[in-house]
């Protein structure tokens, strides 16, 4: 699934990471435990969180992620953006709960980004 279809789907706003959206992902993943995307991830994926920390982005830079989705309305700092935007991930903000965000991604095809 392309980056863009992502955005449309969950009617979210794209913070930075234009150039990306052509981009396709194979799979995503919801957590707000850094944690637990570091050792359960196993697929290029789009990580959907509720939290709001530049450890996120380091987090998703680490796994080759492509793009970051802060779900519940968040609001990421200037800070998170800029390093977002220096590790060339996209990030996006949707008012969405995660729950229904990952509901609707994966009703879309696309598939669980972590290892079972």
């Amino acid at each position: 699934m392309k980056i863009s279809e992502i955005q449309e789907k969950l009617g979210a706003t794209l913070l930075c990471g234009e150039e990306h959206l052509d981009e396709e992902v194979l799979a995503a993943c919801c957590s707000d435990m850094m944690s637990d995307v570091l050792a359960f991830v196993k697929n290029q994926s789009v990580l959907i969180t509720g939290l709001i920390n530049p450890q996120v982005i380091r987090t998703a830079n680490m796994m080759d992620m492509v793009c970051v989705v802060f779900v519940r309305g968040k609001t990421p700092t200037d800070e998170i953006v800029s390093l977002a935007k220096e590790c060339g991930i996209v990030l996006m903000q949707s008012s969405l709960r995660a729950y229904e965000a990952c509901g609707i991604l994966y009703s879309a095809g696309l598939g669980n980004g972590c290892a079972e």
